[in-house]
C-alpha cells in the first residue's frame, strides 16, 4: 500500500524552530518530524512513500533523497499552501489503490495497523484513527461526529464551536475516491480547501467511513511546548516500537 504524508508547510506557529528549516524537519528527539512520520509507515508496510513538499521543499529532499530504509520516495510540489485538499490533489496522479495518507507534523505510537486492517477489510471506503481531547482543544483540529456503528457521519474543520471533542489524529486510509471529492471542494471561511470537505462529500455520496479510536499516543506537533510534550513522552520511555506490517 502506498502512503503520502503531506509535509508542504512553513510551520508558522512553531517559531523560531522553523526560521531556517521547513516544518517537517524540526527534530524531536533528535530526530526530524519526517522520520518519525517515514519510521510508522514502513513499519506498517508502505511500498512507496510520496511526499508533498512545499516551503524549503529541497532541505526535505536533501535529507531524505529517493529512499527511506529502502521504501522508494515520490515528491511532488504544493506551490501554494492552499490546503490539504489542495496538497492530497498534487499527487493524484501517483495514487491508483487504496492508500494512506499521513500528516508529516505528528509523532504516534498507537494502533495505526488497526486503521489499515480495516480498509483491507472491504468495509469501509475510509478508515480514520480518532481520539477524544479535552473539550478547549478540539478546535484545533478536525471534529467528528459518529453514528451508533462507529461509522463518521460528518467533519467539521477547526470549529469556533466545536459539536464534539472528537477528533481526527492526522492518519487516515483511503480509496481514490478521496480524489474526486477534493476536485468538488470550494474554498473555505478560511480560504482553504479542506480535507473535512472533501470527507463530507463522500459521506453524502453515500460512502462508508469508519472511526478507529486511537490506543497510545500520538501528538500534532504545531507549537513549541507540542515539540516538548512529545519529547516528554519519548523520555518516559513511549518511544514508538516497530508495528507488524497488516495482514503479515
Amino acid at each position: 500500500m502506498q502512503a503520502v504524508v503531506l509535509a508542504a508547510g512553513e510551520g508558522t506557529r512553531l517559531r523560531p524552530l522553523t526560521e531556517d528549516k521547513p516544518k517537517g524537519m524540526v527534530e524531536v528527539a533528535g530526530r526530524p518530524l519526517l522520520t518519525h512520520c517515514f519510521e510508522r509507515l514502513v513499519d506498517l508496510g508502505a511500498d512507496e512513500l510520496v511526499v508533498v513538499v512545499g516551503y524549503m521543499k529541497e532541505r526535505i529532499i536533501e535529507r531524505y533523497g529517493d529512499a527511506f530504509d529502502g521504501v522508494p520516495i515520490t515528491y511532488e510540489h504544493q506551490r501554494e499552501q492552499k490546503g490539504l485538499a489542495h496538497a492530497l490533489l498534487t499527487v493524484e496522479e501517483h495514487v491508483d489503490e487504496d492508500f494512506m495518507l499521513m500528516l508529516g507534523d505528528n509523532v504516534f505510537d498507537a494502533n495505526l495497523g488497526d486503521v489499515v486492517r480495516r480498509q483491507r477489510e472491504d468495509r469501509a471506503d475510509a478508515a480514520f484513527l480518532v481520539e477524544e481531547v479535552p473539550e478547549a482543544e478540539a478546535g484545533r483540529y478536525g471534529v467528528c461526529d459518529t453514528n451508533q456503528y462507529g461509522e463518521i457521519t460528518d467533519v467539521v474543520e477547526k470549529p469556533e464551536d466545536p459539536p464534539s471533542n472528537l477528533v481526527m489524529t492526522g492518519f487516515y486510509t483511503f480509496t481514490p475516491a478521496i480524489f474526486h471529492a477534493c476536485h468538488l471542494v470550494q474554498p473555505s471561511n478560511r480560504g482553504e480547501y479542506e480535507l473535512s470537505e472533501a470527507v463530507d462529500l463522500l459521506i453524502e455520496s453515500g460512502r462508508t467511513i469508519d472511526a478507529i479510536g486511537i490506543e497510545g499516543w500520538r501528538v500534532d506537533v504545531g507549537y513549541p511546548e507540542d515539540r516538548e510534550a512529545a519529547e516528554a513522552k519519548l523520555r518516559d520511555g513511549a518511544e514508538p516500537e516497530a508495528e507488524a506490517e497488516p495482514g503479515a
